[in-house]
């Protein structure tokens, strides 16, 4: 049942009005909030699982390659240099490239193992 509306010409009358106008927007307020909560939530997800889990996903499988990088390993570097390590330290890496010695970073290694086999073997 609707409440009873007050008097024509009461001062009551507008005060009342008005807070009976905000009840109404209050409650689709809240809906619209609700809705842009879980749209941001939504984009989050979307942003997480898209993005940052198959980054940091790949992060960590070259870390472990970079772990198992071993003297004589045939790799391939960022820059698309081919060649065999002859020495390791901790953040360098000395590679034979033909008749040239290189040193690089070890974290510019994109691929270890024979690049090259298909090549060679046809």
């Amino acid at each position: 049942m609707a409440p009873a509306l007050p008097q024509p010409g009461s001062i009551v009358n507008a005060l009342t009005l008005s807070l009976m106008a905000l009840q109404g927007q209050t409650g689709t307020a809240g809906g619209g909030a609700m809705i842009l909560l879980f749209q941001i939530v939504a984009i989050g997800a979307v942003f997480y699982f898209l993005i940052i889990r198959p980054q940091s996903k790949a992060r960590k499988q070259h870390e472990a390659m970079l772990g198992a990088l071993k003297k004589g390993d045939e790799v391939v570097t960022t820059g698309g240099i081919i060649g065999e390590v002859t020495e390791i330290s901790e953040d360098r890496v000395s590679i034979e490239s033909g008749d040239s010695t290189l040193v690089i970073r070890r974290d510019r290694i994109a691929q270890i193992g024979s690049a090259t086999t298909g090549a060679r073997a046809g």
